[in-house]
């Protein structure tokens, strides 16, 4: 018997009342799955209390087997999940269910727009999924304690999802959390025991605990006999011959709280020096807490099928962060803790295969289903580029992962290997040509690309943030280094014929005089002026030298927009380069800095002074004007 007191009454978080709203009027589409989540809950807080055994040696808590149970109510209309996991305390109650700031709840909200607001499915990415127990139910009572604490700390939580919700401390034996779903109308199909075994098979039947539920077979009596509904058993722990597709799609759900399929799993069993087994999938969308650094990774390890801790890091490297699934070890201790992970030579070679094994996966799904590499590409794919950087020991194997927008591309989506782009070296092409900008737009208007075009020889073009140090972290791929088209001398090597070269170092010798006044005029703005046969239609680009950083990944850690001291390339075949050259003009330091202006604003860089910049253009646009007008006038 139990005994309340210090009953209050809360509000729920905005974000909370808006996502109780959508639950009762909107999310009617996949109903049933409220069960799945209320259970995945359940598995989870048992799982945490078998961690907390094995961290808190003072936590005195009978050693009862570990289970769900799901029971119904057909004359009080309630369903009832349960489990004897770690249970909450009064401020755990509020934190959990109360206000749910740090799990997406704002993301949520914004993801269900049209048709996706009838969408409950949703709900399990965000980790919202208590929630849905207001799809079928109009009051929830959640009675709970905190293993570890008195009897007394117990807690009832109550709602009717309509903004609040009633606590009150009560006195509580049993360790573990209770739900009550007092259902709606119309809902009275679930009040029956095939429905609801039903519903725990098809999503359920992979938790490796007992989900007990009553044995309506068994008679009459005081204490119904209970029976599993489950199978109980590990699922990675069996032969994959004995697993479906389908089995294999819902303990992905269970352990990424997903609502779609995942898009590939790899599930193998090591053994040898060192036992393990793995169950990783591959997911085919990019969770909402992606970019999050203090995000989890999606690696649970487990020991002897117990589990012990989400991925910190010492499972999965950072860049493949968005892999989820079990590994389960047979040779760590079962207390092992973080500081034992990161000095324990079991646990390096388990990363170490881990890591082979999901790139091979990843290098199977572009060769054998591109459609689905295309989809993985697009929703991981500059996180996978990190691991050039990250990871050298595979940096050649994700090297042949990655994919790229260039020149010869049809459309803007990213489809090009580099193995594709070396197969379709022109004859006599030595280097892999890019060019980084900050935007695509901006890389296929760049200037320094004119010459690549007129000769068809094919650039990648890279815009995402993370390509500066994919470029500067892979100098080669297949015994081609890679070069930037927007640095250093335009050497295109056997490319470029011997005429154009003797053109090319005549004109250096014919404008050096103009180069030497640019260079006077434009001061400690560059490093050097110079001719360049690299540009057909621009009159000038700004270009970095052989031996600095790439610009662009300058730019990006400064927010400068220009390298340290940028060169200046002038088109000795430009009209305005020529006239510059033939005829001597007063004002050629407006000129200098107008042309320098432009190379700056086609780099996609800022220009220092924009009012100086504007003001000197308009002034020269205002002087041809009036020459234009003088001549008119003379010759009437």
């Amino acid at each position: 018997m139990s005994t309340s007191t210090q009953q209050e009454r809360f509000g729920f978080q905005a974000e909370v009342v808006q996502l109780l709203d959508l639950m009762i009027h909107s999310l009617y589409s996949n109903k049933e799955i409220f069960l799945r989540e209320l259970i995945s809950n359940a598995s989870d807080a048992i799982d945490r209390l078998r961690f907390a055994k094995l961290t808190d040696p003072g936590l005195d808590e009978p050693d009862e087997p570990l289970q769900i149970r799901v029971s119904y109510d057909k004359d009080a209309r309630t369903i009832t999940i349960s489990d004897n996991g770690i249970g909450m305390s009064r401020q755990e109650a509020m934190d959990n269910i109360g206000t749910i700031a740090k799990s997406g709840t704002r993301e949520f909200l914004q993801a269900l727009t049209g048709d996706q607001r009838k969408d409950a499915t949703l709900i399990g990415q965000f980790g919202v999924g208590f929630y849905s127990a207001f799809i079928v139910a109009d009051r929830v009572t959640l009675t709970t304690r905190r293993a570890g604490l008195p009897a007394a700390e117990g807690v009832r939580w109550e709602s009717d999802g309509r903004g609040e919700y009633t606590l009150e401390t009560i006195e509580h034996p049993a360790r573990g959390t209770e739900i009550v779903l007092h259902l709606r109308e119309g809902e009275d199909e679930l009040l029956g025991g095939h429905r609801l075994r039903t519903i725990i098979r098809k999503y359920s039947d992979h938790i490796s605990l007992p989900i007990l539920m009553p044995d309506e077979d068994a008679g009459s009596g005081d204490a119904p006999a209970e029976t599993v509904v489950n199978r109980a058993s590990a699922l990675w722990a069996r032969p994959k011959s004995e697993i479906s597709e389908q089995e294999y799609n819902e303990f992905y759900k269970h352990v990424a709280h997903d609502y779609a399929d995942p898009l590939a799993h790899l599930h193998a069993k090591m053994e040898g020096t060192y036992e393990y087994t793995l169950l990783l999938f591959v997911p085919a969308h990019a969770p909402f807490d992606l970019w999050m650094p203090e995000s989890r990774h999606g690696v649970k390890l487990h020991v002897q099928r117990v589990f012990i801790m989400d991925d910190t890091g010492q499972l999965m490297p950072n860049y493949l962060r968005f892999v989820r699934g079990v590994i389960d070890s047979s040779d760590l201790p079962l207390n092992v803790s973080r500081e034992i992970l990161q000095s324990s030579r079991v646990v390096d070679s388990i990363r170490s295969s881990a890591v082979k094994r999901v790139l091979k996966l990843l290098k199977d799904l572009a060769e054998k289903e591109p459609e689905k590499y295309a989809t993985f590409w697009g929703e991981f794919g500059a996180v996978l580029k990190e691991g050039v950087a990250e990871d050298y020991s595979n940096r050649d194997d994700i090297a042949g992962l990655l994919r790229f927008t260039t020149t010869a591309s049809s459309t803007d989506t990213p489809d090009t290997s580099l193995a594709d782009y070396v197969a379709r070296m022109k004859e006599g092409q030595e280097k892999i040509y890019y060019l980084v900008a900050p935007t695509l737009a901006a890389a296929k208007s760049s200037p320094h690309l004119e010459i690549f075009r007129e000769k068809g020889i094919e650039v990648l073009l890279l815009s995402d943030p993370v390509d500066n140090w994919v470029v500067t972290s892979l100098p080669d791929f297949d015994g081609r280094r890679l070069q930037s088209v927007a640095q250093g001398a335009a050497d295109l090597g056997a490319l470029e014929d011997a005429a154009e070269k003797e053109a090319n170092e005549k004109a250096g010798t014919q404008f050096a005089a103009l180069v030497e006044r640019l260079k006077k005029a434009l001061g400690d703005r560059v490093r050097d002026v110079r001719t360049t046969n690299r540009l057909t239609t621009s009159p000038a680009c700004i270009v970095a030298g052989e031996a600095e950083i790439e610009m662009n990944l300058i730019r990006r850690m400064q927010g400068s927009g220009m390298p340290s001291e940028p060169i200046l390339e002038i088109n000795p075949e430009h009209p305005l380069i020529r006239r510059l050259d033939a005829e001597p003009d007063e004002r050629l330091a407006d000129w200098a800095h107008v042309l320098y202006g432009q190379s700056v604003l086609t780099l996609g860089a800022r220009v220092d002074e924009p009012a100086e910049f504007a003001a000197r253009l308009n002034d020269l646009l205002v002087t041809l004007t009036g020459e234009r007008e003088t001549t008119d006038g003379d010759d009437s």
